[in-house]
Formats: C-alpha cells, structure tokens, sequence
C-alpha cells in the first residue's frame, strides 16, 4: 500500500469521526446513526480502494445514494437533516477511497464538506424558526382562525399551516405548522411551549 493510500486512509477515518462524533453526536445525541454513519463511510472507501476505478466508485455512489432515498421514503425515524450527513458519510468515504497521486486535494474537499454540515447544521442557524405536528381540542376549517389559534398557542408568528386532519365528529384540528419565535424567547424556547400548549393540544416537534 502506498504512502498516498495511507494517508487517504486517515484523512477518511478522522473525518468520519468528526462527522459523526464532533458533528452529529454531539448536537442530536443518536448513538444508532454515529455506527451507521461510520459503517457506511468505511465500508465505502473501502470498496472504493478495492476496485479502484473511479466509473466503478460512481456507479457504486449512485446505487447508495439511490438505497438511502429509498430508506428515507420508508422510514418515519430519519430525518432530512440525518439523510445529510449520511449523504456526507458516503461522499467522504467515495472521495478518500479512489486512488490519488496527491491526497491533499482530497483533503481539501473533504474539509469543505465538513465545514458545511458545521455551518448548515449550527444551532445558531435559524434559531427562531420552529416546526410542530400539532393536535387542537377544536376543528377549525377557516385558515385565518386557524393561524389566530396557533400563534395565540405557540406564541410566535405562523409562516404556514398544512391541516392533516380535521375531525369534525371529535372536535379536533391536526395541522403541521411552522412558526417562527420571538428574538427573545428563543432559549426558553421548550419549557414555554409546553407550558402553554399541554392543556389545549399534543404537539409532536420535529
């Protein structure tokens, strides 16, 4: 194995473990996702440095890419923001994985992939901007009363409401929403939601 090889090897092994320990982990605290994101990397860069050609790595790229949007549409447990950084996971593993005379490029890209999860995925990033499935003791069809509903509730500005459910037999409203809070609430954010939503209706956040 040659001094470039290895060297692709480490920058791909510290990568995944930023990605998935320094990144991930330490924002969302989902232990099964960090063995996921570690398995898929290696096991990419792996098969990429055995077969060694980069048409090969970009079929075998396509085809996992294809696998993970088919788990994504089959599954309520993965969200948008954990599909990415599995995306991430297989593009670092892809990169270090073919043979290079130079890994310093490689090197290179497979920072700026780091440095935009970092930045993309801060919590700082759209603080004040929420997403809630929410559950009212009321059906409400008029959309102007609905939203007058939910900012009184969730005490933020509504951007938009999907109604999922309205039972008209129950007296109740399912609706998606997202809202955006207050400058100034946006640490207490969780404790004074639930305060103000746990009488009147269950709210799922996302």
């Amino acid at each position: 194995m040659t001094t470039s090889a290895l060297i692709l090897i480490g920058i791909d092994l510290a990568a995944a473990l930023v990605l998935s320990l320094g990144l991930y982990y330490r924002r969302h605290h989902r232990r099964d996702l960090v063995v996921a994101f570690l398995g898929v990397n290696v096991g990419v860069m792996v098969v990429a440095a055995v077969l060694g050609t980069a048409e090969v790595a970009l079929g075998l790229g396509l085809g996992l890419f294809g696998v993970l949007s088919i788990i994504r549409l089959r599954s309520s447990e993965i969200s948008q923001r954990e599909v990415a950084y599995y995306f991430a996971a297989l593009a670092i593993g892809l990169v270090t994985g073919l043979p290079q005379t130079d890994p310093w490029p490689v090197a290179a890209l497979v920072a700026l992939i780091l440095a935009v999860l970092w930045g993309a995925d801060h919590p700082a990033l759209l603080s004040r901007a929420r997403h809630q499935v929410v559950r009212l003791d009321r059906a409400i069809s008029d959309d102007r009363e609905l939203r007058a509903e939910l900012e009184e509730r969730l005490g933020g500005t509504v951007a938009s409401t999907t109604v999922q459910e309205l039972d008209l037999v129950n007296d109740t409203t399912l609706v998606d929403v997202r809202y955006r809070i207050p400058r100034a609430a946006v640490r207490p954010t969780t404790s004074r939601a639930t305060a103000a939503t746990a009488p009147a209706m269950q709210a799922a956040a996302r």
